[in-house]
């Protein structure tokens, strides 16, 4: 009889004079999610994060917000991050690498993830607005940085055109959870193999 696989759930807290964080993932889930992060635009878009990747997503955040939203936005991301890495394990049997093309009206943007453990991002994305409702969307960099740094993830985000920040924003948040969601599923074919000729993801090329 074979062995069920382990879950791959992971639960992460972060407490600082900034913020408090608590985000529990389950990689193995189907896209449920419970957000409060109290800026709501990041909620929108966590919740999409878990729903187009099938990742169940917990957050519940507090934070400094009556001076920005960039600490809560930041350590967001790490959480997640760091609860994603965490839930991977060795990362032994996973795709490893992902894509996707989203569009959203008049906008198209594309991501690749390779969960290779050495964090690197590329954001070319340029949004026309300072803010999108509340929140400054200088930020949306520094959440796409923080979780790719955390997650162990190169991370490249190219909006190849569009004209409404919404759609922009979005269509780059949707393609993360579809590439990741790729990137994240065991490999049949490999199911016990850490995805690299070097036995191990990390370190030098």
């Amino acid at each position: 009889m074979s062995k069920s696989p382990a879950p791959r759930r992971a639960s992460v807290e972060r407490k600082t004079k900034e913020t408090q964080i608590r985000v529990s993932v389950n990689l193995d889930g189907t896209g449920i999610y419970k957000i409060k992060t109290g800026i709501g635009f990041l909620d929108h878009m966590m919740e999409q994060l878990s729903r187009h990747s099938l990742m169940d997503l917990e957050i519940e955040a507090s934070g400094d917000l009556h001076i920005d939203f960039h600490h809560t936005t930041e350590d967001v991301a790490i959480c997640v991050g760091e609860a994603v890495s965490k839930a991977l394990g060795e990362r032994a049997g996973i795709t490893r690498y992902g894509a996707a093309t989203i569009p959203m009206d008049e906008t198209l943007s594309e991501v690749a993830i390779d969960l290779s453990n050495r964090p690197y991002l590329i954001w070319k994305v340029t949004l026309s607005k300072p803010k999108l409702g509340e929140m400054d969307t200088e930020l949306f960099k520094e959440w796409f940085q923080a979780f790719a740094q955390a997650a162990g993830a190169t991370l490249h985000v190219w909006n190849k055109y569009g004209e409404n920040n919404h759609h922009i924003v979005e269509s780059c948040f949707k393609g993360l959870a579809r590439s990741l969601r790729q990137a994240i599923e065991i490999d049949p074919r490999k199911s016990d193999a850490i995805p690299s000729t070097k036995g191990v993801l990390g370190g030098s090329l």
